[in-house]
């Protein structure tokens, strides 16, 4: 939980953000939504609002259905029980998009394995080395067992740099344009103006309908 992570007892945000996140998908009448395992829950509570307004008030909402990625849960390179997380204070955690060539390998150098040198893939006895894999593989799209297969020989150390350079592959094109469209603010605000009045045409008619289906209109 996040809340283990704050000093405090956590913020209000905490409780929020699900309530929050179900009126942004029925707000658009979404049926079908991405999500990762964490938010799944979210999503529950989405649907269960759905059916509980329209039992009240007919209906109107569609009950939104999950999408769930096929790509396993990407695991800390520091700690590898928690999943990565851009708001881990640890920076050698997480490996972010903007992150340079540089970085990325120097984050797998480090990453936490265990005392064993050859790669396998197991999640529970060497969770570790087994992120490792993971990533290699949602980056890769082969399975794990096949870059097990092709890595026999190597040590932990030496699969950490072929791990980090198809990472350091795979998101130089990203990266780049990032950079790119950072570099073009009137492109972005563009953007991001015609995205607002579209996301308003699609929302301002459920707002009016819902507005006057509980009787504040």
């Amino acid at each position: 939980m996040k809340s283990l992570n704050q000093k405090n007892e956590g913020s209000v945000g905490l409780f929020t953000y699900p309530v929050l996140q179900a009126a942004d998908i029925l707000l658009y009448k979404s049926t079908h939504v991405p999500v990762g395992d964490d938010q799944a829950q979210h999503l529950e509570l989405t649907q269960d609002v759905a059916r509980i307004f329209n039992h009240r008030y007919g209906e109107f909402f569609p009950i939104p259905r999950a999408l769930m990625s096929s790509t396993k849960k990407i695991r800390s390179l520091r700690d590898p029980t928690v999943k990565m997380s851009k708001s881990d204070p640890q920076n050698l955690a997480t490996v972010r998009l903007t992150d340079t060539p540089d970085e990325i390998i120097m984050k797998f150098r480090k990453a936490v394995t265990d005392c064993t040198s050859e790669v396998t893939y197991d999640p529970e006895g060497r969770p570790g080395v087994s992120n490792l894999v993971a990533i290699h593989s949602a980056v890769t799209g082969r399975t794990p067992e096949e870059l097990v297969k092709q890595s026999r020989g190597l040590e932990t150390a030496q699969y950490k740099l072929v791990v980090a350079e198809a990472v350091i592959s795979q998101l130089a094109p990203i990266r780049e344009e990032i950079h790119r469209l950072r570099g073009d603010v009137g492109f972005l605000t563009e953007v991001l103006e015609h995205g607002a009045q579209g996301a308003r045409e699609v929302a301002a008619p459920v707002y009016d309908a819902v507005c006057r289906l509980v009787g504040l209109r």
